[in-house]
């Protein structure tokens, strides 16, 4: 079957650790299925000296991509960019994320549209992750749906009434910022913030606090994987605990219990029916399940919790990669529909 032209795009999706940057096509007229993932490369957005290397890389790998998949620019229905808020989406500029340092009033969709010459759309990674995860996940046919990053940082995408819902200026989901403890990690410039007890940096900050504890109470001193020499990530703490390490599942279970308490607010002030948690959350829910719903079951409203359900992200690692596709085609979210041109 021949491919018609316009059934391509390109999907960025820029972190904090690393950008991606994804070629994608989507089913043509009689084929079944969803947007195919044809290529991708990344690179670290850390090793970049400042915004304006990384967005050149991003141009330099779509065209890299499109030249070894045999496409021109002309075949793509456009460019969509996922990215950490806050940011403007209307305008197309990145404001000041917090895990994107300098990364400051960053006008991105212009340099883009203007260096290609085709549509390009900048969305709310949150909010991308949504509109992905009903378009092509777990939360197909849902109306009211949550969706929580869980990675470097925590922001959520909020389907409402089966639309997407951005806010006054873009700043709804940021629910990073609200503040679950007087004291505790630090997260979104906020000590005891959600984004603080539930991210990849959260954790990280979690675990040193209590390893401290622990040294001055002179445990965990011979202990080689604990030593002040070494790096703490969320994937270490994850094997040390599945492994039964005590130390590592209380840092697990602090998180937890504070990620129930971050959800019932959700669930208390927006009765979805549907909570869909990707990144770290989807790769160790074994180590977050039975605390989270032990705080949500004793501070949610039960008749709202009832009818909620709360789940891993159903595309995983690809998560990204769908939302910015989905960034770049256009979808509305729920239906299969895709925004006027």
């Amino acid at each position: 079957m021949e491919i018609r032209k316009k059934e391509y795009a390109i999907g960025i999706d820029i972190g904090g650790t690393k950008c991606a940057v994804v070629l994608g096509r989507q089913p043509v007229s009689g084929e079944e299925g969803e947007a195919l993932i044809l290529d991708k490369k990344c690179f670290s957005t850390g090793k970049c000296a400042g915004w304006e290397e990384a967005v050149d890389k991003m141009t330099e790998l779509t065209e890299d991509l499109l030249s070894r998949n045999g496409l021109g620019v002309s075949d793509l229905a456009g460019i969509g960019i996922s990215c950490g808020g806050p940011l403007k989406h209307r305008e197309g500029i990145i404001m000041n994320p917090p895990n994107l340092v300098g990364w400051r009033n960053v006008p991105i969709v212009e340099i883009l549209r203007e260096r290609f010459g085709i549509p390009v759309c900048l969305e709310n990674d949150a909010n991308a992750g949504a509109v992905a995860e009903c378009r092509f996940g777990r939360a197909r046919g849902k109306e009211n749906v949550v969706f929580l990053t869980f990675g470097t940082g925590l922001g959520a995408g909020l389907i409402l009434n089966g639309s997407l819902y951005r806010g006054t200026n873009d700043m709804a989901g940021e629910v990073g910022h609200i503040r679950l403890s007087r004291f505790g990690p630090v997260g979104y410039g906020k000590t005891g913030s959600f984004e603080g007890f539930c991210s990849g940096s959260g954790l990280a900050q979690l675990a040193r606090a209590r390893l401290l504890e622990e040294r001055q109470a002179g445990r965990l001193l011979d202990d080689p994987r604990w030593a002040p020499s070494e790096e703490i990530t969320p994937e270490k703490l994850a094997a040390a605990a599945r492994e039964g390490d005590g130390f590592a599942r209380s840092v697990y279970r602090i998180s937890a219990g504070y990620l129930g308490k971050g959800l019932a607010v959700i669930i208390d002030m927006l009765n979805p029916e549907m909570i869909i948690i990707g990144s770290i959350f989807e790769r160790c829910e074994d180590l977050f399940r039975e605390e989270m719903c032990r705080e949500i079951e004793q501070e949610a409203l039960k008749s709202s919790y009832g009818v909620c359900q709360v789940a891993a992200a159903s595309l995983g690692d690809r998560i990204g990669d769908y939302a910015a596709l989905a960034v770049a085609f256009g979808y509305d979210g729920l239906c299969g529909g895709r925004r006027e041109a």
